[in-house]
């Protein structure tokens, strides 16, 4: 692959063939706008990104068994109608998808998003985890089949541009940022 020169900001894009339409399935807490962050972040760098989530509305996604087939006497009935019609598109959807963001926030515990990572690393698909340094240790099996590991939504958006166009950003370390080749020193057999 040829490598352009990096530009004064350091941005470097590799060559690339014709583009694919990528599938990224958001797994995760909805209590925040993460994942409109992301489609935004997508949108701006122009990257060839189809986003697809499970459904975000914790109400519909509690109901939609009782308001499509009716109601039920028991709440056991209720939640296992409800999950198998959320299952159909969570399945789907992930076996669709090129790469699995998975997102853990702090306040809520996301079982649901440990089940979908689960799930994608069996089909052997691309997984970045998206989540506070402060729960990096309650997830380290999760991160541990996850490709990358972000903190942040730009982080996660900075990956996707690099894995499908070949486009860094500017270091998050500024001028602090050494190169590797530089820090390896010169006659390194493997710069």
């Amino acid at each position: 692959m040829l490598r352009s020169i990096a530009t004064s900001s350091t941005r470097r894009r590799f060559a690339s063939s014709a583009e694919k339409v990528w599938q990224v399935y958001l797994s995760g807490e909805i209590h925040s706008d993460w994942r409109e962050v992301i489609a935004k972040g997508v949108e701006s760098k122009q990257l060839p990104v189809i986003c697809v989530s499970p459904n975000v509305s914790h109400e519909d996604s509690d109901d939609c068994g009782a308001i499509i087939l009716g109601m039920e006497e028991k709440r056991t009935n209720w939640d296992k109608i409800g999950a198998g019609m959320n299952n159909i598109r969570t399945k789907n959807l992930i076996e669709e998808s090129d790469i699995v963001v998975v997102r853990f926030g702090e306040k809520y515990r996301q079982w649901n998003a440990a089940f979908d990572a689960g799930y994608a690393a069996a089909l052997g698909k691309s997984i970045i985890t998206l989540h506070p340094p402060s729960i990096s240790h309650m997830l380290k099996e999760v991160n541990a089949n996850a490709s990358v590991v972000c903190e942040d939504t730009e982080q996660v958006v900075d990956t996707l541009a690099y894995v499908i166009r070949g486009e860094l950003p500017t270091p998050r370390d500024g001028d602090e940022f050494i190169p590797i080749a530089d820090r390896l020193g010169a006659g390194n057999p493997n710069p």
